[in-house]
C-alpha cells in the first residue's frame, strides 16, 4: 500500500495530501483586524467632514453614533452571510450566491481596479507624510518623498504578509493597541478639559446651523461611515478564521461597539479644545488638538497616526488578497492568483498582485477622485449584499445558518443604503455617474475575459508560461491538491 503525501506547514504540522490555508486567527486577532482596519487615519485627520455637512455640533455627534449603530447592523447581517456562506471573499463570495456570477464578477472588478488599491495608496501616502513632516517641519512633505516612503511601507508590509499569516496578525495587534492608546489619549485629556474649564465654547449652542438639507445630511452620514469603513473585512478572511460560528459574531459584538464609543467620546474631546470654526480650519483634527494641549509632546500624535496608518494598510493588504485568491478560485481572475506557497501557506502571488496595483496607483495625481467614485458604488454594492441575504431566505430556506437576524435589520439597513444611494444624486451627479460607468467598464472584461471561452491558442499559451513562472517563482500551488499515491 502507497502512503499519503504529507506536506507540512510552517509550524511543522502536516496536513494529508493538502495544501490550503490555514485556520489561524483567533478571536482577539479577528477583534484586532476590524478595530485596526476601521481605526485609520480618519478618526485622527478628517472628523470636520461630519461637522462641515451637518452644520452643528449637536447632529455631528449623532451621526457619529448614529454610524456606528448602521455598522452594526450591517455587521450582523454579514455576520449572519458570513457563517451560512462559509467562503471568504465577502461580498463578492454572497452576491455570486444569490445572483450568479457577472454581479459578482462586477463587484471583484471595481474593488481590484479601483478600491482596495487606492485605499492602500492613500493611507500609505499618509502613513509617509505623518512620518516625513518633522524632517520638513517649515514646509510641505515632497510629494516624491512621501511616495517613494509609501511605496516601501506596501511593499514591507507585502513582504511581511507573504512570509508568515502569524507574523501579519501580531503586526495588526501591535498598531491596533497603538491606535488605541493614541485615541484613549485623546479622550482622557477632553475629559481633563472638560472638568476643568467652567464652560466649553463648543456645547453651549450645541444645535446650532443644524442643516435641514437631505443631500448635505446624506454626506454628513458618508464622511462618518467613511471613518466607519472595514467593519465588514473579517468576511473576507472567513476561511482562516478559529470556529467562526462563534468567533465572527464575538468579534462583531466587541469591535464595533468598542470604536463607537471610542469615536463619540474623541469628537467630544476634539469639541472641548476646538470650537466648530477651528475644527472646520483644521486639515489634521488630531494634530491641532495635540498642538493645543500637549505641548513639547505634541511630537506624540503624528507618531500614533502614522502608526494608525501603518496598521491600516497591513490589514487592508492581508483582506484584499483573498478577494483577489477567492476571484481567481472561482475563475474570474488568471488561476496561478487561486495559489497558496508550499512553505509558507500565504497566498503569495495575490499578495504581490495587490502589492503591484497599489504601487501602481501611487503614481496616479489624483487617486482621491477615484476613491470619492468608489464610495458610490461601494454603497451601492452592499445594499446588493444585503438583498442577497433576502433573496436567500426565501431561495434556501432550508440553508444552514447558525446566525439568523432579525429580518428588520437587513431591512433597516437596505433602506439607509438607499438613501444614501438617493439623495447624492441631486449634489453630485457626476460623482455618482462615474461609480456606475467604473461598473459598466467590467461588463466587456467578463464577456472577454471569462465567457469566452474558445480564446486564440497563443493568448491561452502565454498565459500558461506565465502561470507556470509565477508557481515556480512564488513556489505555490492549487489549494485543492490531489493526493499522491505511490504504487
Amino acid at each position: 500500500m502507497g502512503e499519503d503525501f504529507q506536506v507540512v506547514n510552517a509550524d511543522g504540522e502536516s496536513d494529508s495530501g493538502r495544501i490550503k490555508l490555514k485556520k489561524e486567527i483567533g478571536l482577539h486577532n479577528a477583534v484586532a483586524i476590524i478595530v485596526g482596519v476601521i481605526v485609520g487615519s480618519g478618526i485622527f485627520i478628517s472628523p470636520k467632514g461630519v461637522l462641515m455637512e451637518a452644520g452643528s455640533v449637536g447632529l455631528s455627534l449623532s451621526v457619529w453614533g448614529m454610524c456606528g449603530i448602521i455598522s452594526l447592523v450591517g455587521a450582523l447581517c454579514y455576520a449572519e452571510l458570513g457563517t451560512c456562506i462559509l467562503k471568504s471573499g465577502a461580498d463578492y463570495a454572497y452576491i455570486g450566491e444569490a445572483f450568479g456570477h457577472l454581479p459578482a464578477f462586477l463587484y471583484l472588478w471595481v474593488a481590484l481596479v479601483i478600491i482596495m488599491p487606492t485605499g492602500n495608496a492613500i493611507t500609505a501616502l499618509t502613513f509617509a507624510k505623518y512620518v516625513l513632516q518633522p524632517i520638513f517641519p517649515d514646509c510641505e512633505v515632497p510629494s516624491s518623498a512621501a511616495s517613494l516612503l509609501a511605496a516601501l511601507c506596501i511593499t514591507v508590509l507585502t513582504f511581511i504578509n507573504c512570509y508568515n499569516v502569524k507574523w501579519a496578525t501580531r503586526v495588526q495587534d501591535v498598531f491596533t493597541v497603538a491606535k488605541i492608546i493614541a485615541l484613549v489619549m485623546i479622550i482622557i485629556t477632553g475629559i481633563v478639559k472638560f472638568v476643568t474649564n467652567d464652560q466649553v465654547e463648543s456645547f453651549d449652542e450645541p444645535w446650532e446651523g443644524t442643516t435641514t438639507n437631505l443631500g448635505n445630511i446624506a454626506f454628513s452620514f458618508y464622511s462618518g461611515l467613511f471613518s466607519y469603513a472595514g467593519w465588514n473585512y473579517l468576511n473576507f478572511v472567513t476561511e482562516e478564521l478559529k470556529d467562526p460560528y462563534r468567533n465572527l459574531p464575538r468579534a462583531i459584538w466587541i469591535s464595533i461597539p468598542l470604536v463607537t464609543i471610542i469615536y463619540v467620546l474623541a469628537n467630544i474631546a476634539y469639541f472641548t479644545v476646538l470650537n466648530p470654526h477651528e475644527m472646520l480650519a483644521s486639515d489634521a483634527v488630531a494634530v491641532t488638538f495635540a498642538d493645543r494641549t500637549y505641548g513639547v509632546m505634541k511630537w506624540i500624535m503624528p507618531v500614533f497616526v502614522a502608526c494608525s496608518t501603518f496598521g491600516g494598510v497591513n490589514g487592508a493588504i492581508f483582506t484584499s488578497a483573498r478577494l483577489y485568491f477567492v476571484g481567481a478560485r472561482q475563475g474570474h481572475l488568471p488561476g496561478f492568483l487561486a495559489t497558496i506557497s508550499t512553505k509558507r501557506f500565504t497566498p503569495m502571488p495575490s499578495l504581490i498582485f495587490g502589492c503591484i496595483f497599489s504601487l501602481i496607483m501611487l503614481s496616479f495625481d489624483d487617486v482621491f477622485a477615484l476613491i470619492n467614485y468608489g464610495s458610490y458604488v461601494t454603497s451601492a454594492f452592499m445594499a446588493v449584499s444585503i438583498a442577497a441575504l433576502l433573496c436567500l431566505r426565501y431561495t434556501q430556506p432550508d440553508l444552514k445558518r447558525p446566525i439568523k437576524v432579525f429580518i428588520g435589520f437587513p431591512i433597516f439597513f437596505m433602506v439607509i443604503c438607499l438613501f444614501l444611494m438617493i439623495t447624492p444624486l441631486t449634489n453630485s451627479p457626476m460623482e455618482c455617474f462615474m461609480g456606475i460607468i467604473m461598473v459598466c467598464t467590467g461588463i466587456p472584461v467578463y464577456i472577454i475575459g471569462v465567457m469566452w471561452k474558445s480564446k486564440p491558442r497563443v493568448f491561452t499559451d502565454l498565459l500558461e508560461k506565465f502561470s507556470l513562472l509565477t508557481q515556480k517563482t512564488c513556489m505555490s500551488v492549487m489549494e485543492e491538491m490531489e493526493e499522491m499515491k505511490e504504487d
